[in-house]
């Protein structure tokens, strides 16, 4: 017989299942713990060791340039200092500063590593005087007799999350901040491994005294966690998450490197769509100072911000941030960590925050869409976007300026927004040897940044394809030269399908039978399409190809006129081999791109291929001189000395829904186009509308005269091109015209039509 259990029994055995059923769950959540360790670690390690930040493209300006003869104006270098954050101080101490003295300036530039070298900070003293460096003495630094000024941050090439930082190191930080952010974030920092018990609890009794949340747990370990790893989720498993990563870190990684590592990610502000983060960005933001320069009312403010960023923004809450920053002061003073003296000092010092900081999202839109597109070429987008890469512009914030502000005058003043479709704008200026692209504006608002029509807007180009047609005649001087007569008067072209073209003058007036460079320098049509059609619709085609343009184009007649699409970019590209003497010479934006380091990864340097011979270029440029002083181009000279010598020529599509104006001088060629973006007409010309803007540019900055060199194989003759003859200066109706050796006159006469010259010449070798 079986003996039954006694109750006894059967509850210790239900206790003993329990117990092992308790244990067994505590070893599947240790192990479950465990392995989440082991995922949590492996994230914090693998983040904190690799590469822990995407770090945004920069993107400069050219650097400005200070040497005796500089061509700089006051008002330009005032105005580009300003851009660069510089502060106008009644005496210069410090990196960054300036005093200006009317047409005299003080300065202390900042150190800057170019791609080729360190340049030092020095202190200069430049005196300025009709548009030059008249004089420039290096007061302190390094002497030298070319300084380059730190170059214009135009914008940047950011990551989709659109976090920006400057990384810096601990060993740079300036004095007291390591022992400041400690202070106010984490007495503790030093002692906790990772969380800090006491300071949760100490926390939570000046909250409890307080009657509301005045102080935060947190160590800046768990700060950097959650702005490093978590999302902003308010929750209990991210919390334990973020404790339990704070230990992890604490374990791994030193103080100091944890430290560093917070100084760059922490979140100190907002421009725009781009975040300020890290004090390197900060510094400059706020302060335009470098990190390593700043002060202890400078860092004592970032400090005091980094409990909230908007909330303290000194620029937008100046008295609040006050109020926070001399709070941190007193905090500093009273551990130690600052004498009180110098605390207090600190505590009467103003914020010190610049108007505008030097940090600039895409200033320039229009410019910087080029760069990328250029960039594009050779780097792919997500580089561009993490890499932290350095890329150094032709962008001329002096032009940029000029030209943003003329357009911006030119068409308030052509059409104030009224209507519906209103006037657009788009411009390009070069460097006129180089190809150098110095400034960009897309829109008549400059700091729109959709539709570029520098580079998209395809219009027809009018008679901007008119010194083609010249140039294809001119390279042939036993067949054509400047004074070679063409006919301006009308006719009709009938073509082999029954269609019928019969071209206009603008004016609807005809002159006759007119010199080659009289029919350019007036712009007529009739005498231009004769010309064309003279030398041949394939060798004005070839002419267009030759100068850089690659695009398909029509091979009709009416190309002779302009009836063929362009943008301005492709349209400088042309006169750009027109301005350099036949050389083509490709526009770039970019003149190197380095690593944040410095290294050089790419260097674009100047191309030229000869295409033309100087010597028809050399009679081009004299008839786009004439159309300045004598033809469609003269009303340039209300805006601009008529000392200074320009080259150029007007462009009008029927209706003035094109106004076109190409041109340069003897250092700039721009390009400018004016219609509306529907193709609806205007009552402008190429000369009321688009020189206009030229003019006003041209008339603004610094330059040199267009004074080109008579190559050799050309020599100028004064002729009479009614006979046609070489006669004498002085002579009625004499004109001085260059030609290609060989091309000129035959006969030779004086000024009362006596023929002399070859068969004088003959007649004497007879009788000598």
């Amino acid at each position: 017989m079986t003996r039954s259990r006694s109750p006894r029994s059967r509850k210790n055995s239900r206790t003993s299942g329990f117990r092992r059923g308790l244990w067994r769950l505590a070893l599947v959540a240790l192990a479950g713990l465990a392995a989440w360790l082991v995922y949590l670690d492996a994230v914090v390690t693998s983040k904190f060791e690799g590469r822990r930040w995407e770090i945004p493209s920069r993107v400069y300006a050219r650097p400005l340039e200070l040497y005796e003869g500089a061509p700089v104006n006051a008002e330009a270098l005032a105005a580009e200092l300003q851009l660069l954050g510089y502060n106008a101080v009644p005496t210069v101490d410090d990196p960054g500063e300036y005093r200006r003295q009317g047409s005299r300036f003080t300065l202390q530039t900042r150190d800057f590593r170019f791609p080729d070298a360190l340049e030092p900070s020095r202190r200069l003293q430049v005196t300025l005087a009709e548009d030059r460096v008249e004089s420039m003495r290096v007061l302190s630094g390094s002497p030298e007799a070319i300084v380059r000024v730190d170059p214009v941050q135009i914008g940047g090439i950011y990551p989709n999350h659109g976090e920006d930082r400057v990384l810096v190191k601990l060993d740079q930080a300036p004095p007291f901040l390591r022992d400041a952010l400690i202070t106010v974030e984490d007495r503790d920092f030093d002692r906790h491994w990772g969380i800090s018990l006491s300071g949760i609890a100490r926390a939570a009794w000046a909250n409890l005294q307080a009657g509301r949340v005045t102080q935060g747990g947190s160590t800046l370990t768990q700060q950097l966690v959650k702005n490093l790893y978590l999302s902003r989720d308010q929750t209990i498993s991210r919390k334990v998450n973020e404790a339990l990563m704070a230990i992890l870190l604490d374990l791994h990684y030193s103080k100091d490197e944890i430290l560093e590592t917070y100084l760059n990610e922490v979140y100190l502000g907002q421009s725009g769509a781009r975040s300020i983060n890290g004090f390197g960005l900060a510094s400059q933001f706020y302060f335009s100072r470098s990190f390593q320069r700043l002060e202890l009312h400078h860092v004592a403010l970032l400090v005091a911000m980094v409990k909230g960023p908007s909330y303290y923004d000194p620029r937008r809450h100046p008295q609040r941030a006050l109020e926070r920053r001399n709070l941190v002061l007193d905090m500093l003073a009273e551990h130690g960590v600052v004498p009180a003296r110098q605390a207090q000092e600190a505590r009467t010092r103003p914020l010190g925050v610049v108007d505008r900081g030097r940090y600039s999202d895409n200033r320039y839109p229009a410019f910087v869409d080029l760069v990328r597109r250029h960039l594009a070429r050779d780097y792919q987008q997500a580089d561009l976007q993490s890499e932290g890469l350095r890329i150094f512009t032709t962008l001329d914030p002096q032009v940029q300026a000029a030209a943003e502000k003329a357009v911006s005058e030119t068409l308030e003043v052509l059409d104030p927004r009224e209507s519906e479709a209103p006037l657009q704008a788009a411009a390009i200026f070069t460097g006129k040897e180089n190809g150098e692209v110095t400034a960009v504006v897309g829109d008549r608002d400059p700091r729109f940044a959709g539709f570029n029509r520098a580079l998209d807007a395809n219009r027809s180009i009018g008679s901007l394809a008119k010194p083609m047609v010249y140039l294809t005649a001119l390279a042939q001087p036993e067949k054509y030269t400047l004074m070679t007569p063409v006919k301006d008067e009308p006719f009709r072209l009938v073509f082999n399908n029954g269609d019928e073209w019969a071209p206009k003058n603008y004016s609807g007036q005809y002159h006759g039978q007119v010199p080659l460079h009289e029919a350019l320098s007036h712009s007529y049509n009739l005498a231009t399409v004769r010309l064309g059609l003279d030398v041949g619709i394939a060798e004005v085609t070839e002419t267009f190809r030759d100068l850089g343009f690659e695009k398909p184009l029509t091979p009709y007649p009416s190309l002779f006129l302009g009836a063929t699409t362009m943008a301005p970019i492709d349209v400088a590209e042309l006169f750009q081999s027109i301005a350099a003497s036949g050389f083509t010479v490709p526009l770039r934006t970019i003149r190197e791109v380095t690593t944040s380091e410095g290294e050089t990864l790419s260097r674009y340097d100047l191309e030229i291929e000869q295409r033309f011979s100087p010597q028809a270029m050399h009679l081009l440029h004299y008839a786009m001189q004439e159309v300045m002083r004598e033809g469609t181009g003269r009303s340039v000279y209300n805006y601009v000395p008529s000392s200074l010598n320009l080259a150029g020529k007007t462009g009008t599509t029927d209706d003035g829904r094109d106004t076109w104006f190409a041109g340069f001088s003897g250092d700039h060629l721009g390009v400018v186009w004016l219609g509306r973006d529907g193709n609806a007409p205007t009552s402008l010309t190429g000369a009321s509308g688009a020189m206009r803007v030229f003019g006003r540019v041209m008339g603004a900055i610094p330059q040199h005269s267009f004074s080109p060199i008579v190559p050799d194989g050309v020599a100028y003759y004064w002729v009479d091109p009614t006979v046609p003859a070489v006669t004498e200066e002085g002579c009625e109706g004499a004109v001085f015209l260059p030609f290609i050796e060989g091309s000129q006159p035959e006969k030779t006469i004086n000024c009362d039509g006596s023929v002399t010259g070859r068969i004088k010449g003959w007649l004497n070798g007879w009788f000598d």
